[in-house]
């Protein structure tokens, strides 16, 4: 392995319009860009961490910057598993080694992914938690989406007239939401009902991590996904009779590295795969979208939300999501 030069660096991206979850609200988002150089070749890598965790920018930057020493003496992506502890600061460096690796032998990082060339993907189109009426807009407002993802709070009547809200905007989509943590077991009964009346295809965690046990046993018509329960490869096999698919975020597991990990075992144990994203410009995008070519849910429309999305980028149309390999992952054998 040969050294290395690390360059960190802490940027600020804008949101277009304030988005709401369940108990928060953003208006921006710092996210951390590395890059790893070897003097002939360099890559790139973008995280934002996991806010719920306070897994942010300054802590991801403290992070690297306390094994500089040891990354920049050398270092490759089975070694950075060992170095890093899963999160935002292993997920930059580890898309950032893909990436050098890919320049480094002329092969794009599908391929040495072990994956078949990448297709363009059906992407959700998510919508904070608004008022009925402001959700209605929104989803209006997504004319070429195909699916959505609404954004609930736990606030079972008012949750209920969002959905409907948004059914009767758009007959025509594909809805799955998102609880957030935000329901207890005894809210969910009728929340299912209410949800099934709507056709919504999806249920995204609706009780707090650290409780799903209470969830086996539980009969839902309508899959419920791990997303804050599934951080990383050892979650997987606990999810097993409580959810039906897992959700994997590169920033919570620590990068395409053990999500590509996370997505074989999660097929092996009979669970559905879902790629989902922490927002972030099309360089956070980028790696996702190759796990997504394994996923049977995507949803990577984090840059819709930003003021600007730094060139080059990713492209959505009718619904779809397509990452060339110019944003991220291009193989060269000529210094970059």
């Amino acid at each position: 392995m040969s050294a290395l030069k690390l360059t960190v660096e802490k940027v600020k991206l804008a949101f277009s319009a304030p988005f709401r979850i369940s108990g928060f609200v953003f208006d921006s988002q710092d996210a951390v860009v590395v890059t790893v150089d070897d003097g002939t070749h360099r890559g790139r890598g973008e995280a934002a961490g996991v806010y719920y965790l306070k897994d942010d920018a300054p802590y991801i930057v403290s992070i690297l910057e306390s094994k500089r020493g040891a990354i920049e003496a050398g270092i490759d992506r089975e070694k950075l598993q060992l170095l890093l502890p899963a999160g935002g600061a292993r997920n930059a460096l580890d898309c950032a080694l893909w990436e050098l690796d890919a320049r480094r032998t002329g092969k794009p990082v599908w391929e040495l992914a072990g994956l078949d060339p990448p297709k363009p993907l059906l992407t959700t189109f998510t919508i904070g938690a608004e008022s009925p009426l402001h959700m209605a807009e929104r989803a209006r407002h997504y004319a070429s989406a195909r699916a959505l993802k609404l954004k609930l709070t736990g606030e079972a009547v008012l949750d209920r007239e969002r959905v409907c809200a948004v059914r009767a905007a758009r007959p025509d989509a594909w809805i799955g939401v998102d609880a957030n943590q935000g329901y207890s077991i005894q809210g969910l009964p009728p929340l299912i009902a209410s949800l099934m009346e709507e056709r919504v295809m999806q249920l995204e965690q609706p009780i707090k991590r650290g409780e799903e046990a209470q969830l086996a046993g539980l009969s839902s018509p309508i899959p419920l996904i791990a997303d804050e329960s599934a951080q990383t490869l050892d979650d997987v096999p606990g999810l097993v009779g409580r959810f039906q698919l897992v959700n994997i975020k590169l920033d919570k597991c620590g990068g395409l590295t053990e999500g590509l990990a996370m997505a074989r075992e999660a097929r092996r144990l009979g669970l559905g795969v879902m790629v989902g994203n922490m927002v972030g410009t099309s360089l956070a995008m980028a790696p996702a979208f190759v796990l997504g070519q394994l996923c049977d849910v995507v949803d990577l429309d984090g840059p819709t939300f930003l003021s600007h999305d730094p060139a080059p980028t990713i492209t959505y149309s009718e619904g779809m999501i397509w990452c060339d390999e110019r944003v991220w992952g291009r193989p060269s054998r000529q210094p970059t």
